[in-house]
């Protein structure tokens, strides 16, 4: 079992309590306006799969605005000529700033989710909840992107209008978000185990620039268990525990599917 990860701060093994604690700035895919992508993230990720069938690797798929997304394939995955898959729905439903979008073909996919933050109980419901607003703006925007093939699982992350310059832990867990910051569950783990770390999970843990961007990205040699990865948690500090600042409900899908 293999994993890499791109990440700018670094944290030692903790028990797995559940809760627990991405750097440069680029005009990313995340919208300035209500959580809409400016590239149509449906087209970049079947550009992105058509391209990996030639044998070609892609790191930016663009749009006619001149908008970036990332894009799988600069990493050597595998894909075959893609069929684009409809929008999924979103995870918590009814969320007008939320975006889904997916591709799928001979064992590869792509998802692409993006929201915009807001505290639970607000008049415009979202599936990207901020439980600490000093750290997690409302208004802050995410985009979590995921590469899927028989070979393992891409997961990257973006942010926008985070506090500048200031560290976070991020981790994929078990179930999707709730007012409640509990209710996102644990860590997922590819293996059952007390304590939590980098290889047996995904963390993102990331560093913001100046204006309070931020990404970071994770690559493994597994993929998630279908159903058991439904959110992301954006924690107060890396490593392995930290206090719940936000939560975004994220469609993950197991490797290998399409």
């Amino acid at each position: 079992m293999t994993a890499w990860m791109v990440r700018t701060g670094h944290g030692s093994a903790h028990p797995n309590s559940g809760r627990r604690g991405m750097a440069g700035r680029e005009d990313d895919a995340v919208s300035r306006g209500r959580g809409v992508s400016r590239v149509p993230g449906l087209l970049a990720g079947t550009a992105a799969l058509l391209t990996l069938a030639c044998g070609v690797g892609v790191g930016v798929a663009h749009g006619a605005d001149g908008g970036a997304s990332d894009a799988p394939g600069g990493h050597g995955a595998h894909g075959a000529p893609a069929a684009a898959g409809s929008a999924r729905e979103p995870g918590g439903g009814g969320d007008p700033s939320r975006t889904d979008d997916v591709a799928a073909a001979g064992g590869s996919s792509w998802m692409r989710a993006a929201g915009v933050f807001s505290p639970p109980g607000s008049f415009v419901p979202s599936d990207a909840l901020t439980y600490d607003t000093r750290l997690v703006p409302a208004g802050a925007r995410i985009e979590v992107t995921q590469f899927a093939d028989p070979s393992g699982t891409r997961v990257g992350a973006r942010l926008r209008g985070l506090v500048p310059g200031r560290a976070y832990g991020m981790h994929v867990h078990t179930s999707p978000c709730g007012a409640d910051p509990a209710a996102a569950g644990p860590h997922y783990q590819h293996r059952p185990a007390a304590t939590a770390d980098p290889v047996n999970e995904v963390w993102l843990d990331f560093r913001t620039d100046e204006e309070g961007d931020g990404r970071a990205e994770a690559l493994h040699g597994w993929g998630f268990r279908e159903g058991g990865a439904r959110s992301v948690i954006i924690h107060d500090r890396q490593g392995g525990a930290g206090e719940r600042a936000a939560c975004f409900t994220v469609p993950f899908g197991p490797h290998g599917q399409g």
